[in-house]
């Protein structure tokens, strides 16, 4: 029976890798895990959440340049290598996007940027404000990707960041959904009778709620956040997992594998654990691949909807939400970027899943 498993999950990965597309999709999303694992890493803008504001340089488009005048604030931060890696870092110094500098003395002038071709301020710094008067470290011609937004924050670092949530979204809904899912259809489709009736009526309740209602009542319930989130979503998309897996128990339990276990005096949880659930395996990694793209574009909605991350943490869908009146005012890339980002995600996923699809049909 082992090597029969063995054989037939060798032939499912053959299949899959003869799908340009399926593959080509699960490149895509590993590239995208990647990036969201080690996004501070790759962000132009390591700050935490990307959050460094510039009001006189926002919604500047892509390749947008400009003279950085950093002033160093003195306060050492204790932060460690793995804490500016995973969570960004704490950065204390002030940043200022300047138009010209120039030394008299012992004084540092300069003139702030201003926007629409204005004269900025004039402004100086004591020279001694810069360790060892190296004022020269402290300036660099900051480039801007994908532009800033209408806080002026660097676009392509909000992107990367944000990519976090809408990544991570998906591994943690649909490990709620499964272990709920599978707990609730198994007892259903294995016990039957009044276990089953109970358990279909819940199953049915839940159903008939439109999905982003549902979500928002537990969201609201459990308040505005970035974990609320993800269980709210997670505790709504059990529902089609218990609804497979019951079909599959009720089907499979009435096999002579099943039987056997019976006779043999083996326990009703060894004989769901160990027998019947890795037989059913197929359906439920579509279903989970499905679920990906599904928890992708609920918070997405939700974030839009603004009960979804909070700021200033960045999200895609509050991207879309803060930037899409810029539509009409000539610069829709600001909504757009975040926009394409979630639909290339939630393509891949909705690929590869039907790549899987194909290759554990055992018609086939």
């Amino acid at each position: 029976m082992a090597n029969q498993n063995n054989s037939l999950t060798s032939l499912a990965l053959q299949k899959f890798k003869k799908n340009f597309w399926g593959v080509f999709s699960f490149g895509i999303i590993v590239c995208i895990g990647l990036i969201s694992i080690f996004a501070y890493l790759f962000a132009p803008d390591a700050s935490k959440n990307a959050n460094q504001m510039h009001l006189s340089i926002h919604s500047k488009s892509p390749g947008f340049e400009v003279e950085m005048l950093t002033i160093p604030s003195g306060v050492e931060s204790d932060q460690n290598f793995l804490s500016k890696l995973f969570f960004g870092k704490v950065n204390t110094d002030t940043e200022i996007p300047i138009q010209s500098y120039e030394v008299k003395g012992n004084r540092l002038h300069y003139i702030e940027y201003a926007s629409d071709g204005l004269q900025g301020m004039e402004k100086q710094i004591e020279l001694n404000r810069f360790p060892n008067s190296d004022y020269k470290k402290y300036l660099d011609n900051r480039s801007f990707v994908f532009g800033t937004d209408k806080y002026g924050r660097d676009y392509l670092s909000r992107i990367l960041i944000g990519s976090r949530i809408s990544f991570f979204i998906g591994f943690i809904a649909v490990f709620i959904s499964l272990v709920v899912g599978l707990l609730m259809g198994s007892l259903a489709g294995y016990y039957g009778g009044k276990v089953d009736n109970i358990i279909m009526w819940i199953i049915n309740v839940t159903w008939s709620i439109p999905t982003l209602l549902l979500v928002i009542a537990i969201t609201l319930a459990l308040g505005k956040g970035f974990w609320q989130v993800f269980i709210a979503v997670g505790l709504t998309m059990w529902v089609e997992v218990a609804r497979v897996v019951r079909g599959q128990i009720i089907s499979a339990k009435e096999m002579q594998y099943v039987t056997a276990a019976r006779a043999l005096g083996y326990n009703d949880y060894r004989i769901i654990t160990k027998h019947i659930l890795p037989n059913i395996f197929g359906p439920l990694i579509v279903i989970s691949a499905a679920n990906f793209a599904a928890a992708i574009l609920i918070e997405s909605g939700l974030s839009f909807l603004g009960i979804g991350a909070q700021p200033p943490m960045a999200s895609w869908g509050a991207m879309i939400k803060d930037h899409y009146n810029y539509i009409i005012l000539g610069k829709p890339y600001l909504a757009m970027i975040p926009g394409l980002c979630i639909m290339i995600l939630v393509m891949a996923f909705m690929l590869v899943g039907n790549a899987l699809r194909d290759a554990l049909d055992v018609k086939t």
